[in-house]
């Protein structure tokens, strides 16, 4: 079969990117030629893969979406797939891969109604209608079980249509049999000696992610606590507003933001905590990936998989509506209790070798190819 994955970006280290590039391969694996329509790509080009980067351009990003649309409709007029697929909502798809929340729920619980007069507005529920309206045959792949409502909620979407996947981790993420050696090599190269505490926050989009709930938590901390600890956060995005926020709050020596990089698992076996305090948060994989690594984890309720957080007893979540000082409170406790993060480590490392939690690709693949049936 002939398949177009259609994607606004591509790059290395997104959550969404990840989940299509292992789809994508799990279906060539099975045979299948591949096509990718985008915008953007950074980072090497699987073999293989006809890769089109479509060249069209304008002021907002809600008009440069809707050209790229247009042009990919086109384009598919000239040469047929068999299945085409989408990682951003839009027109003319067989199968969406519901990377992103509910836009509607958002623009009306978030929002006032001014925004809704907006021509960005228009364009995002648009093709939000697009694929999720009851008269749509797009199949769509969920990945959070709790956004199916709002869906439904807004555009009466039927049942049948929705199928939910497992999440889909890394294997690679699992803490290998070598992790303490790594873990001291890795101290070691950032000069962590056994008393620091480093603290960990890993996604592109730091605004979205709360970097700046994580950054006020560590200026937070007693004076003693505070000196051990040191926050890395790695990602893609503008750096500087957080670098001044670090500053304003006298922890410009003890915070770190690095760009995004492929050598996350020795991060993840070299810290002592992942900080996750999204604002709000469709799943958040790192979470989990954290967990197969033996980190434990500080998160919040707004993350559709903090479940599992709680379901592996690997760590805490902070209730919603999000209170900074329950954030502050939560990391004091956690890192002035040694025991405690041994017992989440072992707990996390147990949930590792038994949740169904590594099958993503392989059950989108049979859906998109159909082989479910």
């Amino acid at each position: 079969m002939r398949l177009a994955f259609c994607l606004y970006k591509y790059f290395p280290f997104g959550g969404l990117q990840r989940d299509f590039l292992r789809i994508a391969l799990a279906c060539q694996a099975r045979g299948h030629a591949i096509r990718v329509y985008t915008l953007e790509w950074t980072g090497d080009i699987p073999e293989g893969f006809e890769l089109s980067v479509v060249p069209v351009s304008a002021f907002t990003n809600a008009r440069r979406y809707a050209r790229f649309g247009d042009w990919v409709e086109r384009d598919l007029a000239r040469r047929p797939a068999d299945r085409v697929i989408g990682f951003n909502k839009m027109p003319g798809l067989d199968v969406y891969f519901a990377a992103d929340p509910c836009y509607q729920e958002k623009a009306r619980t978030l929002r006032g109604p001014l925004y809704r007069l907006s021509g960005r507005y228009r364009h995002f529920a648009a093709c939000e209608r697009a694929v999720f309206a009851p008269e749509s045959r797009t199949e769509i792949l969920m990945i959070s079980p709790a956004q199916q409502a709002f869906f439904e909620k807004h555009y009466g979407t039927p049942k049948r249509r929705f199928h939910l996947l497992p999440p889909g981790i890394s294997r690679d993420r699992r803490a290998p049999p070598d992790a303490a050696g790594i873990r001291r090599d890795f101290r070691r190269e950032f000069a962590l000696d056994e008393d620091g505490l480093l603290l960990l926050q890993i996604g592109s989009g730091f605004k979205t992610k709360g970097l700046d709930r994580s950054m006020k938590a560590l200026a937070s901390l007693p004076e003693a606590l505070r000196a051990r600890a040191r926050l890395i956060a790695i990602g893609e995005d503008d750096p500087a507003p957080f670098l001044r926020l670090a500053r304003a709050l006298g922890i410009a020596g003890r915070a770190a933001i690095l760009p995004g990089r492929g050598d996350i698992p020795r991060f993840l076996l070299g810290a002592d905590l992942l900080l996750h305090p999204a604002y709000n948060e469709n799943t958040g994989t790192v979470l989990l990936e954290a967990l197969v690594a033996g980190l434990p984890v500080l998160t919040t309720a707004a993350c559709g998989y903090a479940h599992y957080v709680e379901q592996a007893d690997g760590g805490h979540v902070v209730a919603e509506p999000f209170a900074q000082k329950a954030l502050d409170a939560a990391l004091e406790q956690m890192l002035s209790d040694p025991a405690a993060r041994r017992r989440w480590q072992a707990n996390a490392l147990r949930f590792a070798e038994t949740a169904d939690i590594y099958g993503n690709a392989e059950h989108a693949a049979e859906l998109i190819l159909g082989d479910h049936s």
